[in-house]
């Protein structure tokens, strides 16, 4: 990789690639988008037209085979990202793949098992994890700000309109659990609730696009940890309605309101003290530092993670880390191996729900 440049190029023409990495590689001068493959060469070609890519390939295997090309960013429908996550490290590629990782749990470690063997940065998209309000709330909770935590609640909950939309295949391995669940189960261990046993589920289903199965576009769930830490999360799908993403900690001395996590870049960090003395004290993913802020501290940006005065978004964030991963041998928190745990929650959900654990997609 001369001059220190990643060139990605990017499996599927999806919409969510313009967000999640497009844009962040115009704000990170390690990383560019180089090329993108989609099933025909037309759209792959109407794809690179209109965001500036400068490659177009008909097919994956394409891609792979570009020796140009470092890393692949994988944002296919669920069922294909542990195939084609096993066919990039096979190609000898670092891989971004959006979560889910994998549709299951078995899935998850075979491609852990690859990657563990291959050298290669292979990272579960779990882009909040790497924006600083989501960091500072780990902090936080793990410096003991509400003494010993209790208890942990999350929803998270968005408009799915279509009722044909992919989301709701669970040939694909859809669902509101595989698709806003697992970013729940991901922030309940970021605040140390890690490998809880599901104590209990509740799935409202429906339908889904292919008509021969039930997809949940709704789940509830009661998890416990080692320890006596409990925690709750509420993940479903709407006609309607507005996005929704926050976590909840309790603990002993008060409690702390992260609204929108998944978007951290646009969220807000709360801390609630049990003593009726004390007013609740908030911080935005645009304070860089407050003075007097009741405990909450530096949020923690600095002059790279600023853009025209605002945070950087938590993809620029997360393809910062995955850069510092491959260029500089950087830690980082979503590994394969962390994807494994998320991805044994999800099935056990499922089993308590009373439906059927996410299959393994044709390769």
């Amino acid at each position: 990789m001369p001059d220190n440049m990643l060139r990605i190029g990017i499996l599927g023409a999806a919409r969510i690639a313009g967000r999640a990495l497009i844009e962040p590689a115009r704000e990170v001068p390690a990383a560019t988008v180089a090329a993108v493959a989609a099933r025909g060469k037309a759209r792959a070609d109407s794809f690179a037209l209109q965001h500036g890519i400068p490659s177009a390939y008909g097919s994956y295997e394409e891609l792979l085979a570009d020796p140009a090309i470092d890393a692949v960013y994988i944002p296919l429908p669920n069922a294909l990202h542990a195939p084609w996550t096993l066919r990039a490290i096979e190609a000898g590629k670092h891989v971004l793949c959006e979560k889910p990782f994998t549709s299951n749990a078995a899935e998850a470690e075979e491609v852990a098992r690859a990657a563990a063997g291959s050298g290669l940065v292979v990272m579960e998209a779990m882009h909040y994890r790497y924006h600083p309000l989501a960091r500072r709330l780990a902090s936080l909770v793990a410096d003991g700000a509400i003494g010993t935590p209790r208890h942990v609640q999350c929803w998270t909950c968005w408009p799915v309109e279509d009722p044909d939309d992919i989301r709701y295949s669970g040939d694909m391995a859809g669902g509101a659990l595989m698709d806003g669940g697992c970013y729940a189960i991901d922030c309940l261990d970021l605040v140390g609730l890690s490998a809880p046993a599901v104590t209990g589920a509740l799935a409202d289903t429906l339908a889904d696009v292919g008509g021969d199965a039930a997809v949940d576009r709704g789940m509830a769930a009661r998890v416990a940890a080692a320890g006596g830490l409990t925690g709750w999360f509420e993940s479903a799908f709407t006609r309607g309605g507005d996005f929704r993403a926050d976590v909840y900690v309790t603990g002993d001395e008060g409690s702390l309101w992260l609204r929108n996590f998944v978007l951290a870049h646009a969220g807000s960090l709360t801390l609630f003290s049990n003593d009726a003395g004390d007013s609740p004290t908030t911080v935005t993913a645009r304070d860089s530092a407050a003075s007097s802020d009741g405990g909450l501290g530096r949020v923690g940006l600095d002059a790279e993670d600023m853009e025209s005065g605002d945070g950087a978004t938590t993809f620029a964030c997360q393809l910062r880390a995955f850069t510092a991963a491959i260029f500089d041998g950087a830690p980082f928190d979503t590994t394969a191996a962390h994807a494994v745990a998320t991805m044994k929650v999800i099935d056990d959900t499922y089993r308590a729900a009373g439906l059927p654990v996410r299959g393994v997609a044709p390769r």
